[in-house]
């Protein structure tokens, strides 16, 4: 973990493919977007259904 980052949660392998097709401008913002829900959800692991869910929170 860096410092300064106190949460940092872990990504699967399919998590982060999902992410990768976000466009590059977008995936910054979408990662934190999501990462926020993962902590809501009190959850320390990323999965893919998490992004999906993310996506349907979001609307998009």
């Amino acid at each position: 973990m860096a410092s300064g980052d106190v949460d940092e949660l872990e990504w699967t392998p399919e998590a982060l493919a999902k992410l990768q097709n976000i466009p590059f401008f977008a995936r910054s913002p979408a990662r934190l977007r999501i990462e926020e829900l993962a902590r809501a959800y009190e959850v320390d692991l990323v999965t893919v259904e998490l992004v999906k869910q993310a996506r349907s929170e979001f609307g998009q």
